[in-house]
């Protein structure tokens, strides 16, 4: 995916063309969690005064526990997992990095941005999605061993739907690596724009000096800090995960979608004419995703449980 930088969203270009209200429209073309983690009371202060260090303590914290993270690591909460990868290139010169050609592109426009030449093989740095977005492949990392790149860059943000899958627990004590995790995925908290960054502790320190100053705000830290400690909401998710993700594949097999991919979050599929499902499915207000690189790709997401009936009738 070395050209546009394509995403799921865009409603509002899909409300545009085919009319009707945001409320009408079903959008299936984020992979986030359509059931988020339910919001706590928040005290006045976490709106009105600026993040404590106590606070920012406590969050880095709470995902180090979640996470397992070995004491030879550090952890660094950040505004979104998007604000690590636009300076992850900045923590060395630009060389040579090594980026999958069909995966989250915001990888390879940021270090290009940055001056790196972007590569399939080699380079001095390495930039991995686990799993990957949109085929939810999993890298099992053999091909990697440790202090055999200046950087290793992985992006974790869809793997909590199955912590065994992580690397945190090996890979974080590494020299050189970076692993990236969000809780806009599994937590469904996406417009909260909270991520952590983990791994070598000079380079996360650096990540930290270029974030500045109160980089968390306070209401994320709060909110961030419960999710990250409600492990019985964690594991209660992943089981509802499982049975929908089955529910949409069975729906879509039905309709002559082939499933080639995806996660517990969402599904790839292989259909005849991708812009033809994607139009078809918008007729009725549902709102899909597709990809300029392999026309015959539809990416789906989960809906919430009372509008399924949407997305079969759109079917």
């Amino acid at each position: 995916m070395s050209g546009a930088r394509e995403h799921g969203g865009g409603l509002d270009a899909a409300i545009a063309r085919y009319g009707g209200r945001r409320q009408d429209w079903l959008d299936l073309s984020t992979g986030i969690n359509p059931i988020h983690y339910p919001l706590p009371d928040l005290p006045p202060e976490a709106f009105a005064a600026l993040p404590d260090t106590a606070a920012t303590e406590a969050l880095e914290a709470a995902a180090r526990d979640f996470w397992m993270v070995p004491r030879e690591a550090a952890v660094l909460a950040a505004p979104g997992a998007s604000s690590l990868i636009v300076n992850v290139p900045r923590l060395l010169p630009p060389g040579r990095v090594q980026i999958p050609a069909r995966t989250y592109n915001e990888h390879e426009a940021a270090f290009r941005a940055a001056g790196w030449e972007v590569a399939r093989e080699g380079g001095t740095a390495r930039v991995v999605v686990h799993p990957d977005n949109p085929t939810g492949v999993l890298w099992r990392g053999e091909d990697e061993a440790p202090q055999s790149r200046a950087l290793l860059v992985i992006d974790e943000s869809f793997c909590d739907i199955a912590l065994g899958n992580t690397h945190v627990r090996e890979m974080a004590r590494w020299p050189g690596v970076v692993i990236l995790k969000s809780l806009g995925k599994f937590w469904g908290l996406a417009g909260l724009r909270l991520g952590f960054a983990i791994g070598d502790p000079a380079l996360i320190a650096r990540l930290g000096e270029m974030l500045g100053p109160w980089p968390v705000s306070g209401v994320a830290q709060r909110v961030g800090r419960v999710a990250l400690e409600d492990m019985r909401w964690a594991n209660a998710t992943r089981q509802r995960l499982a049975v929908d993700v089955a529910r949409m594949d069975a729906t879509l097999q039905m309709k002559g979608a082939e499933l080639i991919g995806g996660t517990a979050l969402f599904r790839l599929f292989r259909v005849d004419n991708a812009l033809k499902w994607q139009e078809k499915l918008a007729k009725e207000k549902v709102w899909s995703r597709v990809f300029s690189c392999e026309p015959t790709w539809l990416r789906l997401g989960l809906p919430p449980a009372e509008r399924w009936g949407q997305l079969e009738r759109a079917l």
